[in-house]
C-alpha cells in the first residue's frame, strides 16, 4: 500500500514597522511558533507610519540577525513593504502561505489603517496573492504586556490556516491594552469613520530656525456599534477585513447616472 504523502508545514512570513529587534514581533514569533515554518524579514529600524513607503533611490540591504532560536531572520534596510517584496523574491524564492504583521506598539483601528506601516506590509502581501493579518495593541509603551495579544494572535492565525483562504485576504486586528481576563472576544467589525485633528506645534532650534512637530487628536465621528472602534472601547478584539480595492463603487454608480457620459458625444 503506498504511503500517504506527508503535507508540507505552511511557510510564516512575519514583518513588522517597529523593527526587527521590537517586543511585539518577538512575541508574535512566539506566538506562532510551531504553527508552520517561521521566516522573519523586517526592517533594521522603526519605521512607523510609512504607509505604503517603498524605496526606489537608495539600495536596500538585508543582514542575518540571531534573535530566535531555530529560526531564519534578516534585518532590513527598507520600509515594512520593502520587506515583504525582499522577502519574497530573495528570501523564500517562493510566496510564503501567509504572512504575518505585528505586534504593533499602538493601535491601527480607524483611519490609522491609512498611515500603517504595519498593515501596509500586511497588504503588500495581499496584493501578491498572499492572505495576510496584521496585528496591533493599543499599548505604545516599549514595556507593553503582550500576552493577551499573543494568545488571540495564535487563536487567529490558527483559524485563518485551518481552511483555504480567499488569497487576497487581509485582516486588520487591534488588542486592547487590558489583560487578558478582561478580554471579552473576537468581533468581526468595519472601520470605524474617524480622523486626526492635527496640529503643528512651531518651534526653534539651537541655532533660532524654526521647526514643526505634528501633534494631534484622534476623534471619532462614528457611533455604531459595530465599529473596530466600539469594541475596543469595549473590551473586544476587533477584526476588519480591508482591501486595497479603493474604488468607491456606490459612488461610482450614482456619477454613472448623473452625468450621463457618452464616449461617443466626446
Amino acid at each position: 500500500m503506498p504511503s500517504r504523502k506527508k503535507k508540507e508545514e505552511p511557510i510564516i512570513l512575519i514583518t513588522n514597522d517597529d523593527g526587527v529587534t521590537a517586543p511585539g514581533i518577538q512575541n508574535l514569533v512566539e506566538a506562532v511558533r510551531g504553527l508552520g515554518k517561521i521566516v522573519v524579514v523586517a526592517p533594521d529600524k522603526p519605521q512607523s507610519g510609512m504607509g505604503h513607503a517603498i524605496t526606489i533611490g537608495s539600495p536596500l540591504r538585508l543582514h542575518p540577525v540571531q534573535l530566535y532560536e531555530g529560526i531564519e531572520a534578516y534585518g532590513c534596510t527598507g520600509t515594512p513593504v520593502d520587506c515583504v517584496k525582499l522577502a519574497v523574491d530573495k528570501v523564500l524564492h517562493r510566496k510564503p502561505d501567509i504572512c504575518l504583521s505585528g505586534i504593533n506598539h499602538g493601535a491601527n483601528h480607524s483611519i490609522n489603517v491609512i498611515y500603517s506601516g504595519t498593515m501596509s506590509a500586511a497588504v503588500e502581501a495581499a496584493i501578491e496573492s498572499i492572505p495576510s493579518i496584521g496585528f496591533s495593541l493599543l499599548d505604545y509603551s516599549i514595556e507593553a504586556d503582550f500576552t493577551a495579544a499573543a494568545h488571540y494572535a495564535r487563536i487567529i492565525t490558527e483559524m485563518v490556516l485551518s481552511k483555504k483562504q480567499d488569497k487576497h485576504l487581509v485582516l486588520n486586528v487591534n488588542i486592547p491594552a487590558v489583560p487578558k481576563e478582561q478580554i471579552k472576544g473576537i468581533k468581526l467589525c468595519r472601520q470605524a469613520y474617524a480622523k486626526y485633528q492635527e496640529d503643528f506645534l512651531e518651534r526653534q532650534d539651537p541655532h533660532g530656525r524654526r521647526y514643526y512637530w505634528l501633534t494631534g487628536e484622534f476623534l471619532n465621528f462614528d457611533k455604531g456599534r459595530d465599529t473596530d472602534v466600539w469594541a475596543l472601547q469595549n473590551n473586544y478584539v476587533s477584526v476588519v477585513p480591508v482591501q486595497f480595492d479603493l474604488t468607491n463603487y456606490v459612488l461610482k454608480a450614482k456619477l454613472e447616472k448623473s452625468w450621463k457620459l457618452d464616449a461617443k458625444k466626446r
